[in-house]
């Protein structure tokens, strides 16, 4: 690594002094494509930095959260009536959970903020969670004599989810990993990029394309292009394969809202028969479904111990939006933050507190109930600057194993600012509440 104290110390080494030095050892990399966003800096040069106490608790709150969804995916498995009240799936959504439930993890990212009550997990991103390039590529260029104090994060990261996916796929060797992703989003290659990478590099073969390019294989399972695939990573989001819903009231529908049901179906027939394992799993449809989180709050009774004290801990009090009274959430405006059922990166998200009284009407007249949720707001600790930290850690196979670190003044959204993140060397310790490891198969 290179220090914290300087970005490059190594003897005889270019010294970045310059965001575009800096920027150009980034694309050298060949995984980040562009370090600007709307014309300005994307990452910052130095590098955030994490004592080992720190570090447990964001990864005790991550890992405990992650373990929590599970129990409530267990429990939806088992109670089809619970599963209808808070989700009401649309037929290409059940689908989906029924072919993997209560199966849905494999790699997801918490989102933990710091408080001066402890960590707060705003969410689990179970889906397709994204930031591995950034987190990977800024932790390479920290770099020196200084850096022998400090450790990466990240650095077995591509060793635990190529272990994953090792024992979630069939036996058959060699392994050839089917890569499905939105091939018309640019802003997805970094990290197929580096998916790729990661598999080729421990000995998998690797074929890329869109769920319009799966076929069966003749065999019993599917192929990309003509070569059959024992796994298939799973970039491309639960919502985008189901029936495409507006969350608005005011929103015209999709023009085009149909599920792909032809790919749905050809993936189920090869899981069923053992040919083909999905990663993550499409039971991520339910936990990736942010009224999971209401559901653990609202039916919290039902769980274990453990995870009741994990969940008053950890994960700010969420419930569906139906639940509340219109008055009551107008008149404690500052106190929620409204957010839809599958909308991600800052997209769809409403801060009672950043808004006026007439906005937030406006948001709740128009806001389709059982598509969203109703969450307390926080206060997280900011910077000097006035920048509130949010720590992205990543769980691999119910596991914390890596860190993702975006800085914003406000919500966080695609303009956030991704810096390095190193932590102090010393022994590690997670302590607190120990939850069960996260189903993997």
């Amino acid at each position: 690594m290179r220090s914290a104290t300087s970005t490059r110390m190594q003897p005889g080494a270019r010294v970045l002094t310059t965001y575009a030095d800096f920027a150009a050892d980034l694309l050298a990399q060949g995984i980040v494509k562009d370090p600007w966003v709307d014309g300005a800096p994307r990452f910052r040069m130095t590098p955030v930095l994490l004592d080992r106490a720190t570090q447990a608790s964001l990864y005790a709150a991550a890992e405990g959260i992650a373990a929590a969804h599970d129990e409530a995916a267990a429990l939806c498995a088992c109670d089809a009536e619970l599963r209808r009240r808070f989700f009401d799936l649309p037929p290409s959504y059940e689908l989906m959970w029924r072919m993997s439930a209560p199966r849905w993890h494999g790699l997801a990212r918490a989102d933990v903020f710091l408080t001066d009550g402890g960590p707060q997990v705003c969410e689990l991103n179970s889906d397709t969670p994204s930031g591995e390039p950034e987190a990977v590529a800024l932790n390479h260029l920290v770099d020196g004599a200084g850096a022998v104090a400090f450790d990466d994060p990240n650095h077995d990261l591509a060793d635990g989810v190529f272990a994953m996916v090792e024992a979630l796929a069939p036996r058959e060797r060699p392994l050839t990993i089917g890569i499905v992703y939105p091939t018309e989003l640019t802003e997805d290659l970094s990290v197929i990029e580096l998916y790729a990478r990661w598999f080729e590099e421990r000995g998998a073969r690797v074929v890329l394309g869109s769920p319009f390019n799966l076929r069966p294989d003749g065999r019993g399972g599917v192929a990309l292009f003509g070569v059959s695939c024992g796994v298939v990573w799973r970039h491309y989001k639960t919502d985008w394969w189901g029936e495409r819903r507006t969350v608005w009231r005011s929103e015209r529908a999709y023009a085009d809202p149909h599920a792909l049901s032809g790919p749905l179906e050809l993936l189920a027939g090869a899981i069923v028969r053992g040919r083909c394992a999905v990663v993550n799993p499409f039971g991520a449809v339910l936990t990736q479904n942010k009224r999971m989180m209401a559901l653990l709050w609202e039916e919290l009774p039902r769980f274990p111990r453990w995870a009741q004290q994990v969940v008053r801990r950890y994960l700010p009090y969420t419930v569906r939006l139906e639940t509340l009274a219109p008055g009551r959430l107008r008149a404690e405006r500052a106190h929620w933050v409204l957010k839809s059922d599958y909308g991600c990166e800052g997209e769809e998200v409403v801060i009672g507190a950043e808004v006026g009284d007439a906005a937030w009407a406006r948001t709740l007249d128009d806001a389709l109930p059982n598509r969203w949720i109703a969450q307390r707001r926080f206060v997280a600790r900011v910077n000097a600057a006035g920048e509130v930290a949010n720590y992205g850690v990543y769980v691999v196979g119910g596991r914390a194993a890596g860190l993702f670190t975006r800085l914003q003044a406000g919500r966080t959204d695609r303009t956030a600012v991704a810096a390095p993140t190193i932590i102090e060397r010393a022994r590690l310790g997670l302590g607190g509440v120990k939850p069960a490891r996260a189903r993997l198969q």
